[in-house]
Order: C-alpha cells, then structure tokens, then sequence
C-alpha cells in the first residue's frame, strides 16, 4: 500500500481531526484576511492594523463551529451565518467572518440533494449579501458586499459539483458490482446445466449397458449346466456390453478433465450413425428390434443427433427390462419437414394394466416403465430405476434442444416413446453436446 493510500486510509477513519485542521486553516486565513484593505482600483493593500476583539471572538465561533461540520452540517451552517451577520453589522473595518460561512454551506451542498442546496444556498447568499449592503458599515455597492455574493454562490454550486460526482461514481461501483453478480449468477447456471447433461449421459450409459449385463448374466446362468455354448455367447456379450459402457463412461468422464490434461477423449459422442448397432446389442440380449429409416441425407446438428440416439437407447433399454417376455421392438427414424421424428414402439404384454391411460409427457412414465410392475424374468431383484428418471431425463434432454417427447402407453398393449426433434440448431447456446 502506498503512502498516500495509508494517508486516504487514515484520514478516513479519523475525520474529526481533519475537520479540525481545516478549522485551524480557515481560522488562519480569516485572520490574515483582516489585515488585508482594500483599495478600489489600485488592488488591496496589507496593513499592520490588528483585528479588535469582537471581530477575533467571531472569527474563532465561527472556525471552531466547522469542527462539527460533517456530523451537523445544517446546524454548523445556522451558527457561522448567525457570527458572520453580526461581524457585517457591527464591525469597521471589516473582519473575513462569512469566510466560515462560505465553508459550512459547501458542507450542506455536498451532504444534501440539488433541492436543498438550491433553497439554502439562495437562503444563505440572499441574507447575507442584503444585511451586509443594508445595515452594514461600508456603502451598499462596496466589493465586499458583492464579495460575500460572489463567494457564498461558488460555495453552493462547488458542493453540489462534489456531490454529483459522488454520486455518478457511486453508480458506477454499483454497476459493476450488479454486473459482476450476474456473470456469477450466469456461471454457476451454466454449471448446473452443464452438470445436469452430464448425470443425464451417465444415466443413459450406465443404464443401458447394465441392463445388458444384467440380461445376459441371468441367460448365462440360467443355461450354464446344459448349454455351456450358448452361456458362453451369452457372456461374451457380458464382456461387450461391459467394455463398451466403460468406453462411454471413459468419453463422459474425460469432458470434465482440464484442458492440459492427458488421454483426453478423441471419439465422437454416439448419433443416429451408430443406431444399427446400437440395435444389434438388444438383439443380442435377446429383444427384436426392427429398424425403419427415412432420413437419408439429414444431417442433425450434434445435440439433436446424440439426444435421438439417447431416446431410442432408453426406450429399448426400457423395453427390455419391463416390457416382459416375448416383446418386440419397432424404432421409426422419419423426415419430416423441418424435424426428424423418432419413434419406439413395442408390444410388451406388461402394459395392459394401463391401456388408455394418458401419460403424454414423459414425466409421467406410466405403468411398467421404471417405476411400475413388470421386471425383467431374468431380473430377480425387481423393477430397476425407480422414480421414472429415465424418461424424465429423455424429455429434458428434447425439450432442451427445442423438440418435444411424448411416452405413453398403446392401445390394446404395448408402449410408445415418441420424439420430434428440430433439423435446425436451436441449442447453439448451450455449448456442445456432452
């Protein structure tokens, strides 16, 4: 810290002591200002007269009255203008009284508003000019008269200078710390969105790879005794799922890593390319999935073609863990106009609890998803997922992006996962996909 810092500092924690200083020099220069005459054109003159002492007894109520100026600026003000009209009535030659004056209404000036600094300064120049032109010693048109005019005007409209400037600099720290705030508030909101896609990416790994595994643990089991090939295809697939949920995993994770960082993840994240396998793996776990595509040439920004790879691989995970036995799989990739619209239709026998039920959105999973009855024969521990959070995070992963997601049950049985997504960009402001 500089020292004229630590002065700034020091006088700003002990400003009774400087008011009282610049009493001391106000009291200073009234005093030298007595000695002063003037003489019309020829200037002003010093002479070796000393004040009397009234003039001196003014002169000292009026400096020490300015010590008190910052904690009763309005009272300071009523006091030097009361000593320095008596110094105008009464003395001759004249002593520099309203000097004190001139300082305690800057001090009114720069403490108050434009309004009262308006009406006590008229107040102020008004009254004493006219007492020293009306009742004081010297002739109304003298100097002095219009020196009293003169200075008490400057002194209002210096405080008033100051007090603005305060103020403007004052809004200007504020501004800057509004706006500081905000770029806060903006960051950690793009911290919770950013954190929000990544839980529903490692939702969407873990998820479908795992109910792979799970699937294909139970066929192993289940036949090891008396297929031992087929348990052995069975855990090769174990084996494939698990490697290519680390994989995934692996490529999630290592967006959070800093950018100097080694092992970085090079492969892209997973779209509509990959669908065909991505159908081949629930084939393997033993689900029928057909695959009707009319999109040819339809090239999906990144976040929309990663959301629909996510929709058909949550509704097929789904499908496979709740739908029942003997449950097909249909997805439908179609272009239609401005949009792509996916759809997963399957014809599980666990959802005839709720034919004609309306689940339309997909924060209402229905009967047999995720949180209803209807587990995987293979799966002796029950309904997985509770909660519905899959499908929630399907339809925040669509709307986010401009599309929308319906889930719901079939008429008649089954269940239906139905996305539109937008061809054009409309998350671009979301930075990229995770």
């Amino acid at each position: 810290m500089s020292t004229l810092e630590r002065t700034r500092d020091w006088l700003r924690d002990h400003r009774l002591a400087l008011d009282a200083a610049l009493a001391a020099g106000v009291l200073a220069a009234m005093v030298a200002g007595s000695f002063a005459e003037s003489r019309g054109a020829a200037g002003t003159a010093w002479t070796d007269r000393a004040p009397d002492a009234l003039s001196l007894a003014l002169m000292v109520l009026g400096a020490a009255a300015l010590v008190f100026r910052r904690r009763a600026p309005m009272k300071v003000l009523a006091a030097t203008v009361g000593v320095s009209l008596v110094e105008l009535v009464t003395a001759d030659p004249r002593a520099p009284v309203a000097m004190s004056a001139v300082v305690a209404l800057y001090t009114v000036a720069s403490a108050t508003d434009r309004p009262t600094t308006w009406r006590v300064g008229l107040l102020t120049m008004t009254l004493l000019t006219a007492v020293a032109m009306l009742a004081g010693p010297l002739p109304w048109y003298a100097q002095e008269n219009l020196g009293v005019f003169a200075w008490t005007g400057m002194a209002a409209a210096a405080g008033d200078a100051v007090r603005s400037r305060r103020a403007f600099v004052h809004a200007i720290k504020e501004r800057a710390l509004r706006a500081e705030r905000t770029r806060e508030e903006e960051a950690r909101r793009r911290v919770a969105e950013e954190r929000l896609r990544i839980a529903r990416d490692l939702h969407d790994v873990v998820a479908h790879h795992i109910a792979l595994v799970n699937v294909q643990a139970g066929v192993a089991a289940h036949v090891m005794d008396k297929r031992p090939d087929q348990a052995k295809e069975a855990l090769a697939h174990v084996r494939e799922a698990s490697r290519s949920a680390l994989n995934e995993l692996r490529a999630t994770v290592g967006l959070l890593r800093q950018s100097g960082d080694p092992e970085a993840p090079t492969e892209p994240a997973p779209g509509l390319a990959r669908l065909d396998e991505l159908a081949d793996t629930f084939r393997n776990a033993g689900l029928p999935v057909e695959v009707a595509r009319s999109d040819a040439g339809t090239a999906l920004p990144a976040a929309a073609d990663l959301a629909a790879y996510r929709v058909i691989q949550e509704a097929l995970t789904n499908v496979r863990k709740h739908a029942g036995p003997g449950a097909k799989a249909e997805v439908s990739v179609v272009r239609v106009g401005p949009v792509v619209e996916v759809t997963v239709l399957d014809d599980g026998p666990g959802h005839g609890k709720g034919a004609g039920r309306d689940t339309g959105t997909a924060a209402d999973p229905g009967p047999g998803r995720e949180d209803g009855p209807g587990p995987d024969p293979a799966d002796d521990t029950g309904p997985q997922e509770g909660g519905g959070h899959g499908l929630l995070g399907m339809r925040e992963r669509v709307t986010a992006i401009g599309g929308s997601c319906t889930t719901g049950p079939r008429y008649g049985g089954g269940f239906r996962v139905h996305a539109i997504l937008p061809v054009e960009n409309h998350a671009s402001a979301l930075g990229d996909p995770v």
